[in-house]
């Protein structure tokens, strides 16, 4: 009878435990990884279909090797708590002259029945592995491409126009298909939501996906978007024209630190906090020409040739933005925006409207020659359609951010793709169900700079796409050295962070938007 007992409570236990695990990881791999080496997907070639033990991958080594780090800076493995996955790698086909590689990760348990893709940098040429980890670590099966072709130059562009069109739209959208095929093997369902999320070239990525393929993607993240390319590319490469006119219309590094100082001393304190931070840049109204040298030329002040070449950074060449005051102390450096041209700009321009051609970065006529990139690639490249009824009829979500202290993509560009897309919706708070704009105080390019620009921006399109939670705000960190030193809210444009005027400006709780 005890026996009996005993075996009634141990199948009481064992269901109680399946139970709970079912509801912990509501979904477990339907087939085994390695049979999807097998799968038979439209012009796609499954090429590695292994397990990834957590904690154990290492990406592969990269053709170009990235920046070295500051002296100094801590070692982080990103992958080091990366749960264990099926890793999948594959080459779609779809033109004779494609070659697009692909990984998608599906983690093994726990699988939150969402995808999320992470798009580029740059020219791209390489799958985004450290992107990959944190959404992976969160539950989501995750995607990237390296758009068709390797490197981060743009000299593939010739003779391959297939392979520009992949590198355009074509592979993301291609990915995104074999990814959501892939997923439904695997599980035996496909992902209930689809979300992606890039920030420069995946900004442009992200907003193309929404404009041709409306229907790919539920929520999309865009960072720093480098749409309108035409123009954005132009004027990457005027800002070093400029800055180059001559030898003394250079702005050396430590006058850029001079000129910085003298921005951040004069527009601070505007918002009511003193933190080097410069709240809206729109606010300042500094003139580069109280740092004009009274005399002699020292290292502490400039030339008249200089203050001429901070105005025109600051105004723009007209057709297009300049940048931001804030933004100053990132202008040089051996890759800076006036050291020299912005390397796709540069390369978009030679390949694109002068046929790779034997051509210098200073004959660029803004006037003349972004009509000619428009004739030539504009249709493909520039990402500019602000009609996005398309995608928001489904349902579809998108949340914008930008720096405000960006060095390298003007913010206003986001800013009028925001308004263009606001007013072809036609009423502000109707637009603000689909989309939403956040501009980062004190940030640069993506992320870094004096002000904080670490957030949860797939929590937070998870949030508003799934729970019908629209963000009021989202809560931002600076963060050095592994601490966190301020925390603020990041609020939706034309709204911003104001302090309350008690307690630490360095809290979030501090603040409202209004």
């Amino acid at each position: 009878m005890a026996a009996v007992r005993s075996r009634s409570l141990f199948m009481k236990i064992l269901i109680t435990t399946m139970l709970v695990l079912s509801i912990c990881s509501p979904l477990f791999a339907a087939a085994p990884c390695d049979s999807l080496k097998s799968l038979n997907l439209p012009n796609t070639k499954v090429t590695m279909a292994s397990i990834v033990n957590a904690g154990s991958f290492k990406a592969p080594r990269a053709k170009t090797a990235p920046p070295r780090p500051p002296a100094g800076t801590p070692v982080v493995n990103p992958f080091e708590k990366v749960p264990a996955f099926c890793r999948i790698a594959a080459t779609l086909q779809p033109s004779s002259d494609s070659h697009i590689r692909i990984e998608v990760w599906l983690p093994l348990m726990g699988w939150n029945e969402k995808l999320i893709s992470v798009g580029n940098g740059g020219w791209a040429g390489s799958i985004s592995y450290n992107d990959m980890a944190p959404p992976l670590s969160s539950g989501y099966a995750v995607a990237s491409t390296d758009t068709g072709h390797s490197g981060s130059n743009g000299g593939f562009v010739k003779d391959h126009p297939e392979q520009v069109i992949d590198f355009s739209y074509r592979a993301i959208h291609e990915m995104t298909k074999a990814a959501k095929s892939i997923i439904a093997a695997f599980y035996e369902r496909g992902p209930v939501l689809s979300y992606f999320s890039g920030c420069s070239t995946g900004g442009r990525q992200a907003l193309t996906e929404a404009e041709r393929y409306p229907l790919d993607y539920d929520g999309i993240v865009a960072g720093a978007a480098a749409v309108n390319s035409s123009r954005l590319h132009a004027t990457q490469i005027w800002l070093a024209q400029q800055a180059n006119r001559d030898k003394s219309s250079v702005i050396p590094d430590d006058k850029l630190k001079v000129l910085h100082e003298a921005v951040i001393g004069a527009c601070d304190s505007l918002d009511g906090v003193t933190d080097r931070v410069i709240n809206d840049p729109r606010q300042c109204k500094f003139e580069p020409a109280v740092l004009l040298c009274k005399g002699a030329d020292t290292p502490t002040c400039l030339t008249a040739s200089q203050v001429e070449t901070a105005k025109r950074v600051f105004a723009g060449p007209g057709v297009f933005p300049g940048l931001e005051p804030g933004s100053e102390g990132s202008w040089g450096g051996r890759n800076g925006v006036l050291t020299t041209p912005v390397g796709i700009a540069y390369d978009e321009y030679r390949y694109f409207v002068f046929q790779g051609k034997k051509w210098e970065y200073e004959t660029l006529n803004i006037e003349r020659d972004i009509p000619l990139f428009d004739k030539a690639i504009g249709s493909i490249m520039n990402s500019s359609d602000t009609n996005l009824k398309p995608y928001f009829d489904h349902g579809g979500k998108l949340l914008m951010y930008h720096g405000w202290a960006d060095p390298g993509i003007p913010p206003g560009n986001s800013l009028q793709f925001y308004s263009d897309v606001t007013k072809n919706i036609g009423d502000a708070a109707k637009a603000a169900n689909s989309i939403r704009l956040f501009m980062l105080p004190g940030v640069g390019h993506c992320r870094g700079g004096d002000g904080p620009s670490s957030f949860d921006a797939i929590g937070a399109i998870d949030q508003w796409r799934a729970a019908n939670k629209p963000p009021a705000s989202i809560v931002a960190s600076l963060k050095k050295d592994g601490k966190t030193e301020r925390t603020r809210p990041l609020c939706p444009y034309p709204q911003s962070a104001q302090y309350l005027g008690s307690g630490s400006p360095n809290d979030a709780a501090n603040f409202v938007c209004r």
